[in-house]
């Protein structure tokens, strides 16, 4: 199959939407569902695409439709498409009032609970027409949806790029990373704890996929640790800090996430080697939506009031 093909007008903008759309729900009875039509429609456009490409887009299971090799590949370019579609009329919209469209943002731990609050409270009362989407995940999962135009930027914590093509990245401000134990935890009472004092409590660290895991392992063998036995992996800032404030769970926090965080206090065990950059990961030949340039100029601003005050 040649790609002129695909430039030939049989195919349509509706089929990009509806091979999505069953890729996200599962079926195309729900297609149908979502999208409010007839599941025979559904059907007959999906073997319209599939007659044009000549490949099997779907199989189907237990589990409902499940894209084939070709139907990933297919789906995926379809999803930039649309997302750059989507990112077209919004460019629209924004250079004609200035005061709708989206701004998707990925977040990472750091930069979660008090940056990005204040970024976002202060866009809202500039332009409250514009909506703020945020997805959390780890920087490994948000740097394909920041490729494909699903998010606009990531902010947290800079994870290396050297290996990563097609971004750039912003740096903020600068954020010591602190271990913390929850107020009355028996660390506390040990007067100058070293890590190894540490070992014998329950831990909760970053998955092993991110850069501030990488860091903390290497943090123990420069000590001559191996990681605590005793462990939970996590990266939801909401589920870390509940298990460190009702547990005796041992966690490492940016600053920020541990001194604003209630029953929640630092142990004086210094994390030097651990990188302290906060800032945002952009696209690199994408340019940004007028909503996304004015959720990054929030970032920046409400970064440099972090830095001159030093926290709240």
């Amino acid at each position: 199959m040649r790609a002129i093909d695909l430039l030939n007008g049989r195919l349509k903008l509706r089929h990009l939407v509806l091979l999505v759309t069953i890729a996200d729900q599962g079926s195309v009875l729900r297609a149908a569902e979502h999208l409010h039509l007839a599941q025979p429609a559904v059907t007959r456009s999906l073997r319209e695409v599939e007659q044009l490409l000549g490949v099997e887009l779907f199989t189907r299971g237990a589990r409902g439709m499940t894209p084939t090799l070709f139907g990933e590949a297919f789906i995926e370019h379809a999803r930039a498409v649309l997302a750059e579609l989507r990112r077209a009329g919004e460019r629209i919209s924004g250079l004609a009032d200035g005061e709708t469209g989206t701004v998707a943002i990925g977040t990472l731990l750091a930069g979660s609970n008090v940056l990005l609050p204040r970024a976002i409270a202060a866009l809202k009362r500039d332009r409250p027409g514009i909506t703020v989407i945020v997805r959390e995940a780890t920087f490994v999962e948000q740097v394909p949806r920041l490729l494909d135009g699903e998010i606009d930027l990531v902010l947290g914590r800079l994870n290396p790029i050297e290996d990563v093509r097609g971004v750039r990245q912003l740096t903020l401000y600068s954020e010591p990373v602190r271990l913390v134990a929850r107020v009355g935890h028996p660390a506390h009472e040990l007067g100058r704890p070293v890590l190894a004092d540490l070992l014998a409590y329950p831990w909760v660290l970053p998955l092993e996929q991110t850069a501030l895991r990488h860091e903390l392992e290497q943090v123990f063998a420069a000590a001559g640790l191996r990681l605590p036995g005793n462990l939970v992996e996590c990266t939801s800032i909401l589920t870390v800090r509940t298990l460190i404030q009702d547990t005796d769970m041992i966690a490492a926090l940016p600053e920020l996430v541990a001194m604003t965080s209630e029953g929640i206090a630092p142990l004086p065990i210094p994390l030097d080697p651990v990188r302290r950059q906060v800032g945002v990961t952009l696209p690199d030949r994408r340019p940004l939506t007028p909503a996304a340039r004015l959720m990054l100029d929030h970032l920046r601003e409400q970064a440099a009031l972090v830095t001159r005050t030093g926290s709240t």
